[in-house]
């Protein structure tokens, strides 16, 4: 990006050790510019905020960190954006809390882009995983951006359907843009970088650090209109991406599940709560008032299978169940239970879960 003078003093304040973005906010509506704000002397620092704040911004931050990011945004697709830029997302705006510099590696169009954000368990089933991945293709050619955390689980499975989708995903991360969090996202963190967005108000060379995933979250839901979770234990991260939500105004979506899954207890506890429950993408389409899409077609059995395995799929249905309560329930012998189960499961019908459970797909 063209770099100019007021970039090294955005960055500058970024880059200040305990300046956060409040005392920035009203440093800012105390002297107008950060170019004045990191000139400023101590005693008129003092005014606005603690004398320890102002110390540190007389001090200022290392001039090698602001030369390193000076040197990550010449790079191409490399962007920063603060609160003075015209296309600072309006939404984001709007929150308690909103970043005072945001760091974007990839396609800058897509920060203003209508749209929903989709979380849930790094740990999912494969049901849970299929459904974020399959609802975020059909959010994303309805034209809303997926937004998510570039988490394992149900946050890259939503960034998958994302990037399959006309509209693409943005990933808000809590590292540095110069780093990948987890690792095994790498391959996954550079098709975002080609394809959509990456996002973080952390300056470069920040890790994984665990406080900065909550701040994280803020962003996630303030820059969407909705939040849809999908598989969620009670205690989980997703569920503070969801109180952002609804604390910033916004709507909140769930998907349902087995009434004696620990990862649906999160959706269900939110779905008491007023969250609206989803089905398919046309629940949250026609709750943001856009019209009813056609569903989407059954991933039933093909013609070609014969009935026994048309009759066995019945008796696993949407709950995990064992081997011995399906042979049980359909009356086959193991051995041809097994035999069955394997071909439903390489036809994409069932899925095979830890501890020897199988699960009928939608």
């Amino acid at each position: 990006m063209p770099l100019n003078a007021d970039n090294a003093s955005w960055l500058a304040l970024n880059l200040i050790p305990d300046v956060g973005n409040r005392s920035i906010r009203k440093l800012l509506m105390a002297f107008g510019a950060p170019e004045a704000i990191v000139h400023a002397r101590r005693a008129d620092l003092e005014q606005v905020v603690p004398s320890r704040i102002a110390a540190k911004i007389v001090e200022g931050p290392h001039r090698g960190r602001i030369e390193e990011a000076l040197e990550w945004l010449e790079r191409d697709e490399h962007h920063l954006l603060t609160l003075a830029d015209a296309d600072f997302p309006r939404l984001l705006l709007e929150i308690a809390d909103p970043p005072v510099i945001l760091y974007l590696a990839g396609q800058r169009k897509l920060i203003s882009a209508d749209a929903l954000a989709i979380v849930g368990s790094r740990n999912p089933t494969p049901q849970g995983r299929e459904n974020a991945e399959a609802l975020a293709r059909a959010l994303s050619d309805a034209c809303h951006t997926v937004v998510s955390g570039l988490a394992e689980g149900i946050d890259a499975a939503a960034h998958r359907g994302g990037l399959a989708g006309k509209a693409s995903t943005i990933a808000v991360v809590g590292t540095g843009l110069d780093r990948v969090y987890p690792a095994r996202n790498r391959d996954l963190a550079q098709a975002i970088n080609q394809q959509g967005l990456l996002v973080s108000e952390f300056p470069l060379g920040t890790r994984a650090l665990p406080g900065n995933f909550p701040r994280r979250n803020r962003i996630i839901s303030g820059l969407s209109r909705g939040c849809l979770v999908v598989e969620a234990a009670v205690q989980s991260g997703s569920l503070i991406t969801a109180r952002c939500a609804l604390e910033q105004g916004r709507e909140v979506f769930a998907v349902p599940g087995s009434i004696h899954s620990p990862l649906a207890r999160g959706c269900h506890a939110l779905i008491k709560q007023g969250a609206k429950l989803v089905e398919s993408s046309a629940d949250i389409l026609e709750e943001l008032g856009e019209g009813i899409l056609s569903q989407p077609p059954s991933m039933g059995l093909s013609p070609s299978q014969n009935r026994d395995k048309s009759a066995l799929l019945a008796h696993v249905g949407y709950d995990p169940v064992d081997l011995d309560a399906i042979c049980g329930r359909s009356g086959l012998a193991p051995d041809a239970a097994i035999a069955s189960l394997l071909e439903l499961e390489l036809s994409g019908c069932v899925s095979v879960l830890p501890g020897g459970l199988y699960q009928r797909r939608r």
